[in-house]
């Protein structure tokens, strides 16, 4: 073969093996996709990947199939999406999980950075946290839980799905902030916290106003403050933790869509322009609104500076107490 016939055919055979290009985007999706979820089944990222999951197939004729692959405190699941394919067939849904396991676990356990191994798609809602205890411990309010705690340093306990989920961070930052001592127990998921406070073999737990608001309804629980700036709408009658007496307590979770890092850029932004089409519905704001969840919408440039600013937020709570 000639320099000149082999130069064409190295030319041919590396176009060939492009991983996209604005037409295949245009294609995309052409079969279906997986959504990974590092969290258990129930969860608000599981109930939310599901729900984006139905919107999607709707509106691209292939499936988005939901993949639970928890454990490590969201890094499986995470390091399963990160080592996946840049092909846009895997996607990964994430919350600030995600952004605080960047200082709170060695990067040998982890095996993967967020921000070189993930792509940014787009944010999809946050939910205040409402910190409730069990009927049988002797605390009406926030302040006679802390008054409680100060009194018994390191006998009561909290629950948490795992090291590093919002749950997690929003307690040690609780604790640091109202300094008490109350130690930490982390379940597999957040189903079996919710269990283990309902069940009264921990004291408290900090968990999504959505997930547990069932739960204060039904007098399972006794809600004592929730952790937004304003009061929920979803719990009125519950004050903040910075009204309960924290002065400038707040603490979210929130969730989000990524893809492998080098997923082409044109399949990123017509997921971007899907998920953003979806949060604004009316039938979604609507019921994430009833649940007591916000919307979020922003550009994949505007979603990389959220999370590389999330990133620094909890490095800086990380400081704040030692890691497990």
């Amino acid at each position: 073969m000639t320099g000149s016939r082999f130069a064409l055919a190295l030319i041919a055979a590396l176009a060939a093996h492009v991983p996209s290009s604005p037409s295949h985007a245009q294609d995309y999706p052409a079969r279906p996709v997986r959504i990974v979820v590092p969290f258990g089944a129930g969860g608000p990222a599981d109930v939310t990947a599901r729900l984006l999951g139905n919107i999607f197939q709707e509106k691209f004729g292939q499936p988005f199939v939901v993949e639970n692959r928890t454990g490590a405190g969201g890094v499986i699941g995470t390091l399963e999406a990160a080592k996946s394919p840049a092909d846009g067939y895997t996607l990964l849904m994430m919350s600030n999980t995600q952004t605080a396991n960047e200082s709170l676990v060695a990067l040998p356990q982890r095996k993967y950075e967020l921000m070189r191994d993930l792509a940014p798609i787009a944010p999809v809602n946050y939910s205040d946290l409402v910190i409730v205890v069990h009927p049988s411990v002797q605390a009406k309010t926030l302040a006679e839980f802390i008054a409680l705690a100060k009194s018994q340093p390191g006998k009561l306990n909290y629950a948490s799905s795992g090291q590093g989920t919002p749950y997690h961070m929003a307690g040690e930052l609780f604790k640091a902030m109202a300094g008490i001592d109350v130690v930490h127990v982390p379940y597999r998921n957040s189903g079996e916290a919710r269990s283990g406070v309902i069940g009264g073999q921990v004291q408290m737990m900090i968990d999504a106003v959505p997930a547990m608001a069932p739960n204060i309804g039904e007098n399972q629980v006794r809600a004592l403050a929730t952790s937004g700036k304003t009061r929920s709408s979803v719990l009125p009658n519950v004050p903040t933790v910075i009204e309960a007496g924290v002065p400038g307590y707040e603490a979210t979770i929130w969730l989000g869509l990524m893809a492998p890092s080098g997923t082409p850029k044109p399949i990123i932004d017509k997921l971007n322009a899907a998920v953003n089409e979806a949060v604004k519905r009316g039938d979604i704001v609507k019921l994430w609104t009833e649940q007591g969840a916000v919307p979020m919408s922003m550009t994949p440039e505007e979603f990389d500076k959220f999370l590389r600013g999330d990133i620094v937020k909890w490095a800086e709570v990380v400081k704040k107490f030692d890691k497990p």
